[in-house]
């Protein structure tokens, strides 16, 4: 029988927050980039989310018209930008202050006022990087072979 104890919560490696630099435009009094903190987030939230972006579309048949059925499809841009949200701790995306000094309401609508196109992207990169899913099926076979 194999060692369950592994398993155990408080013996599992917790995830640290991790600090990033999305932007050279945020500058502390020092003048250097203000780093950003990212979290993992839980399946659980993670699920939350896909939910959320998930909306019914109507089937249309072959001869165009719909065929009275409904199939779920996800909102990949929506998703992506609650997963950002979703795991970015500091900047205070929900900060009211900070919302209203770029002229918009929401956190993942600040999100994309705040970072120019390219920052974004990297960002949505970042974040994917986080939560584990930059990593293929064969890097983990090849991490667990050495």
């Amino acid at each position: 029988m194999s060692n369950l104890s592994a398993f155990l919560n408080q013996n599992a490696i917790k995830n640290e927050n991790v600090m990033y630099v999305a932007s050279d435009r945020f500058l502390d009094e020092e003048r250097k980039p203000v780093k950003w903190e990212l979290r993992v987030i839980s399946s659980e939230e993670d699920e939350v989310l896909r939910r959320n972006c998930t909306k019914r579309v109507k089937v249309i048949g072959n001869n165009g018209k719909p065929t009275g059925q409904f199939t779920s499809e996800i909102d990949y841009n929506s998703y992506v930008a609650e997963l950002c949200v979703a795991s970015t701790v500091f900047p205070d995306l929900k900060d009211v202050e900070l919302q209203n000094s770029y002229g918009v309401m929401g956190e993942a609508q600040l999100l994309k006022t705040m970072l120019t196109a390219g920052e974004y992207v990297n960002y949505t990169v970042k974040v994917n990087e986080v939560n584990g899913f930059d990593t293929t099926f064969e890097d983990k076979v090849e991490e667990a072979k050495n």
